[in-house]
């Protein structure tokens, strides 16, 4: 049997970034349900996705009430994300991350998706997401922090080792991981001030190593992923691999942190 081909954004090979973006959907939707609490703009507000691959995300936020714009920088992958959806207030773009094509102030929300670990652009990427963001709006984001466990996971389970390969080679590398203190004065840099650092992780380890094998192996599908290698808040734990975090844009010049 020949090996399976290892794509981005594809329907028929393996796809580690829709893996990745199912199988953190439910953690994802849980932060930003926490994030907002009482301060969700009436009506929903105005949401935007940057890194939104097929759409899932920006389909639950949809969900939560939010007219979304969903962006990626992938064709293949805003072609995926427009099927139809009773009740979606979503629109899908081709884009990327460091160039929008959005006026200021557009959004009430921005949520990062498979983008700060990607980018080598880092300072421009947030500058966008400053820019688009409302004054008082938040942006929320996940990431990849750069540990040596997070080295072993995404450089070489994910992507180096054959038996667990499921993304392309090259997508990631050890200077895109980013620190959650790099990240926080990236975000100063541009009038952006970090809230809050959660990490993340596989409910049970074992279980997401058994899934990634499956999947690897054709065992199971995309849509059986999340429920056999679900994910849950940890913000009593460091962040060892992955972590959520938000940050809020100032209400004015004179609410930003000193030095931004």
């Amino acid at each position: 049997m020949a090996a399976p081909r290892i794509e981005l954004d594809s329907a028929d090979a393996i796809d580690g970034r829709h893996i990745r973006a199912v199988a953190f959907q439910e953690v994802r939707l849980e932060y930003v349900r926490r994030v907002l609490g009482d301060v969700r703009p009436t009506g929903g507000g105005s949401a935007l996705v940057v890194g939104s691959g097929r759409g899932d995300l920006a389909r639950g936020l949809s969900r939560l009430g939010f007219e979304v714009t969903a962006v990626d920088p992938s064709p293949a992958a805003t072609k995926m994300a427009r099927r139809p959806g009773a009740g979606e207030r979503v629109v899908y773009e081709t884009a990327p991350a460091e160039d929008l094509g959005h006026p200021a102030a557009s959004f009430d929300l921005a949520y990062y998706a498979d983008t700060f670990e990607i980018t080598a652009g880092l300072d421009r990427v947030v500058a966008q997401a400053a820019r688009v963001l409302r004054p008082g709006g938040t942006l929320c984001y996940d990431t990849v922090n750069r540990t040596p466990l997070s080295r072993l996971i995404y450089l070489g389970a994910f992507q180096g080792i054959p038996q667990t390969r499921i993304m392309p080679r090259g997508r990631y590398a050890a200077a895109r991981l980013r620190r959650p203190a790099e990240l926080v004065r990236a975000l100063e840099r541009h009038g952006l001030r970090n809230e809050d650092i959660c990490p993340f992780q596989p409910a049970n380890a074992s279980d997401l190593v058994k899934t990634v094998l499956a999947r690897r192996r054709g065992r199971i599908t995309d849509d059986q992923v999340a429920a056999a290698a679900g994910f849950v808040l940890a913000p009593d734990h460091r962040p060892l691999v992955t972590y959520l975090g938000h940050a809020r844009k100032a209400e004015s010049p004179s609410d930003r942190s000193p030095g931004t």
